[in-house]
């Protein structure tokens, strides 16, 4: 290979995720539409103003890949469950617990009659049979389309072209019963059937709207507690207004919830602390250690991973980072302790392993998943760069020049300026450029596979290993690495088909799983396990938060002042 440049894009991203703790943007933030908390609720309406940090990308579930998206979703639709405030799938549109057949493969599910999408119209049980088959038609480009694959009869050969939508195994028997036969059993079914993708749509409404659909709220029907509402398409406020025909209307007391967004993490604090925002979203580290222990302060260790992910081939040609020195190279080379305490600062822990802990237990002993894999990768700098000069020999290189591609937020560009001095500081050689573009920008530029290196977040979309573990089978929809080999295939379809009625045996494949992907090949570089700190007023009660799925639910809040 001959001596050159080779431009690595390091991109601080989210998915299922997930948004590093800053406030993010606009510039308009301060004005708005959240109002004054203490005139809302004199009006005798229960009304709650929130700060997020970041921007809907999309109203459409089978298109959502981010955390701001299920956001919305979760407070605005329901699936067959949803999640209690403990984090267990509970009934929603489902009336009740279906029927199994004695193979653990067939499920009847019966539907609550009295389920109404915000339009009057009755939710039924084609929603769900319309939906999932839009989700796995490849012409619909749903990048969670995978997550059918090995699930639903027939989903697989759908989502990789080989037969038609319409023979996905999944049928409305009546207007308010959903048949659906598995491929094998599945033992975390209730909690992937709270999941966003498996969310049901109403086929009149999306095929009018056609292309239209999820781009705004105009554009979108609620099932749920509440209607998007004020929502563009692009902009930085929406609310949620209470949908009236929600079934379970009477246990919800907010009227309106007014939402903004914030880049500047001091301007979200500022309206909290003035009465003008009653949650901010997680803070930046400059406020996290300077709320810690405020009676405001609220803290949560969350079900995500944070890790540098390598994209091996990039515009149909390989990158240095296929080279597996360079990756391990990387990977050692930062201070995984030092970034959570000094540019965090807000209860995320270091991690040497991918998928986190408090997901999931070994079936037989009880041990966490974590806990028995232990750790996998470590900082060390000796290490580090014996890999690289390894590395660079191999190539043909003495040196790489590096792009970090990563969000416009304050602490996103913190984040970078930590990572360009460690890099740069523990490899010689190293040139790394930091470059800063809007959320939805980095978004695309993932989903294209035009980067070579990821700061890439993954919070569970159900409870277990898998969520983690199946991303990065050869061509999946959340790869996006370039990534192939037949034993890590072969391990993931081992424990979701062959071992799919052994646990023991099926939480041993897991194991080894992440082992290859980790300790062995180093796709990923794991970081940590993120912790969010955030503020809230005494006086908002019941809001919950979830280690997966949406990251809260605001149907059981009441403003008590």
């Amino acid at each position: 290979m001959k001596k050159s440049k080779y431009y690595l894009i390091i991109a601080l991203a989210l998915t299922v995720g997930l948004v590093l703790s800053a406030c993010n943007s606009g510039s308009d933030s301060g004005s708005g539409d959240g109002g004054d908390s203490n005139n809302s609720s004199d009006s005798g309406k229960q009304v709650l103003n929130m700060i997020e940090t970041a921007e809907i990308p999309t109203g459409d579930p089978a298109l959502a890949t981010d955390a701001s998206s299920f956001i919305v979703f979760g407070q605005t639709m329901e699936g067959l469950y949803i999640l209690d405030e403990n984090d267990n799938p509970i009934p929603a549109i489902a009336d009740g617990e279906p029927e199994i057949s004695e193979d653990g493969k067939e499920y009847t599910f019966k539907l609550r009659e009295d389920a109404k999408w915000s339009n009057g119209d009755s939710v039924t049980a084609n929603d769900f049979v319309y939906a999932w088959k839009r989700a796995v038609d490849p012409d619909t480009g749903s990048q969670y389309a995978y997550m059918f694959s090995g699930i639903i009869e027939n989903a697989t050969a759908i989502v990789n072209g080989e037969a038609d939508p319409e023979e996905l195994s999944v049928e409305a028997t009546d207007d308010y019963t959903l048949k659906v036969t598995l491929e094998e059993p599945v033992e975390y079914l209730n909690s992937l059937l709270a999941f966003g993708t498996y969310l049901p749509l109403n086929e009149e409404f999306v095929e009018e709207k056609g292309d239209d659909f999820g781009t705004n709220s105009d554009n979108m029907l609620a099932n749920g507690p509440f209607v998007l509402e004020e929502w563009d398409g692009t902009g930085l406020n929406w609310k949620y207004t209470k949908n009236d025909e929600y079934y379970d209307l009477d246990n919800v007391s907010l009227d309106e919830v007014n939402v903004q967004i914030s880049k500047e993490p001091g301007t979200a604090v500022n309206l909290f602390e003035t009465g003008k925002a009653d949650r901010t979203a997680a803070l930046s580290a400059e406020y996290a250690k300077q709320y810690k222990g405020n009676e405001n302060a609220a803290t949560f260790e969350e079900g995500s991973s944070w890790y540098l992910k390598f994209n091996q081939e990039r515009n149909g040609e390989e990158t240095p980072l296929a080279n597996e020195n360079i990756r391990k190279a990387l990977a050692m080379s930062f201070d995984k302790e030092a970034y959570t305490e000094q540019v965090l600062s807000n209860g995320s822990v270091p991690a040497d392993g991918y998928v986190p802990r408090g997901l999931a237990k070994n079936p037989e002993t009880g041990e966490d998943f974590r806990e028995e894999s232990g750790s996998l990768i470590s900082y060390d700098v000796e290490k580090a760069q014996e890999y690289w000069e390894k590395g660079l020999k191999e190539l043909g290189v003495d040196e790489l020049n590096l792009d970090y591609l990563s969000d416009d937020t304050e602490n996103a560009k913190k984040t970078s300026e930590y990572f360009k001095n460690q890099l740069e500081t523990n490899l010689e050689g190293l040139t790394v450029n930091l470059k800063n573009v809007p959320f939805k920008v980095r978004l695309d530029t993932v989903t294209k596979q035009d980067y070579d290196i990821v700061m890439h977040g993954w919070g569970p979309d159900y409870l277990d290993p898998m969520t983690f573990l199946d991303l990065y089978v050869t061509d999946g929809g959340n790869n996006n690495t370039g990534y192939s080999s037949e034993e890590y295939d072969q391990l993931i379809d081992d424990a979701k088909v062959k071992y799919a009625n052994d646990p023991a045996k099926r939480w041993e494949v897991m194991l080894e799983a992440e082992k290859l992907l980790v300790q062995e090949d180093t796709v990923v570089a794991p970081i940590y396990q993120r912790g969010r700190l955030t503020l809230i007023k005494p006086y908002v009660k019941g809001l919950e938060e979830h280690l997966f799925g949406p990251d809260y639910s605001l149907k059981n809040v009441t403003i008590e002042k």
